[in-house]
């Protein structure tokens, strides 16, 4: 991909030959929508080999694909009344049981129902640092990903906060349900995390570029087919313990974009990947003592559990 002024040219490879334009397109431009490139399609801003084409038009490889995108409206974050559930609270931070399917902040295609609308609906303010977009965000979990986030109440505790974050003294620890028997009882995941090449709306630990990433892992049950794992994170790339998993070929349950299959027989739909954020141990911002926080593992991962074969 290149850019001439404020346009893209993409070149389509053969093993993008019956792709769909408007998902092709999706893959390769990460930070744009679906919807917002079906969107740039009908105006007339994506042209293939120079002509217009429907969002549905197959690729046949080796196209160039001129995108002209259309400038962004500003966004910003709008109090919404939207349930929280406060883990723990004090006069700097607030650490929220963010449940999945939630967003954490606005972005392309999302403007509600997002954590950070919910939050300035509860607090009313927060820290500034993150911008307009993100108050009061010290650090992310993906959409999917449930449980406990902290909160940055003011800038002051805003600063402290990242700079435990930025020092690695800040304890993540998550609960993961994984396809397979995992070897071993412990184990230690470090590779290097980079966006795929390929798929570029998900990352890859098989190149030898990227981000430096460690991943620990320890068993707590084992099941016929799978494995629940007590995961911590040393390094928060995006995706890392989803991505670290995968490439070990123990992929998430649920997560089909790290290839955990669609349907597991005999069990429900999760309708989300079972990745939990369970547990965070940071230092209060102004006394400095040692705060841990839980978040239980909702409903419909212990019910998923419930009846697994040993």
């Amino acid at each position: 991909m290149c850019k001439d002024g404020h346009r893209l040219k993409l070149k389509t490879q053969d093993a993008d030959a019956g792709k769909r334009l408007d998902r092709f397109l999706s893959e390769q431009l990460p930070d744009y929508s679906r919807t917002r490139i079906q969107e740039w399609i009908r105006a007339g801003r994506i042209r293939v080999r120079g002509q217009v084409e429907k969002s549905s038009y197959l690729l046949r490889g080796g196209e160039e694909i001129e995108v002209e995108p259309a400038p962004l409206a500003p966004l910003r974050a709008e109090p919404e009344p939207i349930p929280l559930e406060i883990l723990y609270e004090d006069e700097d931070v607030a650490a929220v049981n963010k449940p999945a399917i939630m967003v954490v902040h606005a972005g392309a295609g999302c403007r509600s129902g997002t954590l950070v609308n919910a939050l300035l609906h509860h607090f009313g303010r927060l820290s500034t640092l993150g911008g307009e977009l993100r108050p009061g965000i010290v650090h992310r979990l993906d959409r999917y990903t449930s449980g406990v986030i902290l909160v940055a109440k003011h800038d002051a505790a805003h600063r402290r906060l990242a700079e435990q974050f930025a020092r690695r003294e800040v304890e993540k620890v998550y609960l993961a349900l994984v396809h397979g028997n995992v070897k071993g009882e412990t184990g230690r995941v470090e590779r290097p995390i980079a966006r795929d090449p390929v798929r570029r709306i998900r990352m890859t630990a098989r190149l030898a570029q990227g981000r430096a990433a460690v991943t620990e892992y320890r068993v707590l049950k084992r099941f016929q087919s799978f494995t629940l794992l007590e995961v911590r994170i040393k390094t928060g790339r995006t995706h890392q313990i989803r991505t670290h998993l995968a490439a070990c070929g123990h992929p998430v349950v649920g997560d089909r974009l790290y290839g955990a299959p669609a349907k597991v027989e005999g069990r429900p739909t999760l309708g989300r990947y079972f990745l939990h954020a369970w547990r965070i141990r940071f230092r209060q911002p102004s006394s400095g003592m040692e705060v841990s926080v839980e978040a239980p593992l909702p409903p419909e991962l212990e019910g998923w559990l419930e009846g697994l074969p040993l």
